[in-house]
């Protein structure tokens, strides 16, 4: 079975390539931006990422990732059970908490028009960052955010250390710090880093 992504690695599609390359799925990219035609034609909405799945159209990084892990039985715990739990409430706080503000400042940065930008909102974002991400260095427990191995959640928050030191936010803690190294060492994130 071949999957077929359509997203850049300078987006969340490269958590999807990811993770792809952590299960050894065999996939083909497309390298597209948002609202370009190769994506329309297969997502009306133009978002990026996009995963074709023989005939199913799946997106949202985050949906994609979990369909993926839950597919293949790796990178997440089994549904239903109090480990996916403690799994999604980190996913969804991760999201909720950095991807989000991540998101809101490259919007008033460089993604809405210029005359809907409101350049104020940067530093309050970078505030709320760097409160976020202190907390969640504080209450990790283990090498990973569930634990003894690297699960969904991790993919999202190391791609989102990465975005948020190109963006120039505040640099995370030393914790945090070689978290974000030891993921960035994994031999898949290299693979879909160099595509």
């Amino acid at each position: 079975m071949t999957y077929t992504l359509y997203g850049s690695v300078r987006s969340r599609a490269f958590r999807v390539l990811w993770l792809m390359e952590e299960l050894g799925l065999d996939y083909k990219q497309v390298d597209a931006g948002p609202q370009s035609e190769e994506v329309r034609q297969v997502s009306p909405l133009g978002k990026i990422p996009v995963l074709v799945d023989d005939t199913e159209v799946l997106r949202d990084s985050s949906a994609i990732l979990t369909y993926l892990a839950d597919k293949h039985g790796a990178f997440t715990a089994p549904a239903g059970t109090v480990a996916r739990a403690h799994q999604d409430a980190w996913t969804f706080r991760v999201l909720d908490e950095i991807d989000s503000v991540l998101w809101t400042a490259s919007k008033h940065k460089f993604v809405l028009p210029e005359g809907e930008r409101v350049p104020d909102v940067l530093a309050s974002c970078q505030a709320e960052y760097a409160r976020n991400i202190a907390r969640i260095g504080e209450q990790m427990d283990g090498p990973y955010l569930t634990g003894a191995t690297p699960a969904v959640p991790d993919i999202i928050l190391c791609h989102c250390l990465g975005w948020a030191q190109v963006a120039g936010f505040p640099k995370p803690g030393d914790k945090l710090a070689a978290y974000m190294a030891t993921l960035r060492d994994r031999p898949a994130y290299r693979a879909a880093a160099a595509r």
